[in-house]
């Protein structure tokens, strides 16, 4: 049983790690909220004394504001769907004894070690572009027009290298769950005359409900910044601008780091209303 004294010591033990961690997130949380009531131009007199909350009424008015939130949403609706679908379906083939499993599964997981700006410069050049690109090529040799992907489908090629990247990721943690299903439940349902896809859909996928809400939960954090695909590929063009892309414009092509911070607020904003929204799910799941 622990005492009182260990307890203390436990608590001076952890405080260097915990306050480091607090100074981590607290110190750039207070600059930013600092910054976007403050008129600053690096460039053009510096800080220029308080606008209190103008910064906020000229970035939540500006025409590119909205469009920026509905570009963000589309790009982690498309990308989540795709990576927890084809997610699914990878992991249980990789589930299935093959000849050289391990390899398989490591080239699987590797595009997640990938860099973002290294991806999208990789899908960009040697896939997607519509001279030199792989599916060029492949249109061309079936006689088809290749496609400007970057301009006809700008959100589709996005999503696409995102989903590339993320993948991996959904693929790994659904592989975890699937290989804790009981066999005993998948050989009794195959007994009882039960056909490949309503095993499938009773018992595997409520079986990896718990996962998919996981993956859900973590790719949607990180994918609400997505900034460097956009930037390689289509640098905020054909209405690819994302809500880290427009405070990017803001802050270091406008030079305006007082509207840039209020941008960024309301990032914080949008992603704690995604996250309670989604941690309600997970609890639901958990709980069940």
């Amino acid at each position: 049983m622990a005492t009182k004294a260990s307890r203390s010591a436990a608590r001076v033990m952890m405080a260097p790690a915990v306050i480091l961690l607090l100074g981590w997130m607290l110190v750039p949380l207070i600059m930013t909220l600092w910054f976007s009531v403050r008129t600053y131009l690096p460039l053009r007199g510096g800080d220029l004394g308080f606008a209190g909350i103008d910064n906020y009424i000229r970035f939540l008015t500006s025409s590119a504001f909205w469009p920026a939130v509905v570009a963000t949403l589309t790009i982690v609706v498309g990308a989540l769907l795709i990576t927890v679908v084809f997610g699914v379906l990878l992991a249980i083939l990789l589930d299935q004894p093959m000849w050289g499993q391990g390899i398989v599964r490591i080239l699987v997981i590797a595009p997640f070690f990938v860099m973002p700006t290294v991806s999208g410069l990789v899908w960009k050049n040697m896939f997607l572009d519509s001279v030199n690109g792989l599916f060029a090529h492949v249109f061309k040799f079936f006689g088809a027009t290749p496609v400007e992907w970057m301009i006809d489908k700008p959100f589709f090629s996005i999503i696409l290298i995102v989903s590339w990247q993320w993948l991996p990721f959904a693929t790994l943690i659904l592989l975890t769950a699937i290989q804790s299903l009981d066999s005993e439940q998948l050989e009794a349902a195959e007994m009882d005359g039960a056909p490949p896809l309503k095993r499938f859909w009773f018992i595997t996928i409520p079986h990896l409900s718990r996962a998919i809400t996981v993956v859900l939960l973590i790719e949607t954090i990180f994918l609400l910044s997505i900034f460097a695909e956009i930037f390689v590929t289509t640098a905020g063009a054909f209405g690819t601008k994302t809500l880290t892309y427009l405070i990017f414009q803001r802050v270091l092509e406008s030079q305006n780091v007082g509207l840039g911070s209020a941008g960024g607020v309301y990032a914080i904003i949008l992603a704690n209303i995604v996250a309670f929204f989604l941690m309600r799910i997970v609890g639901k799941n958990l709980d069940a």
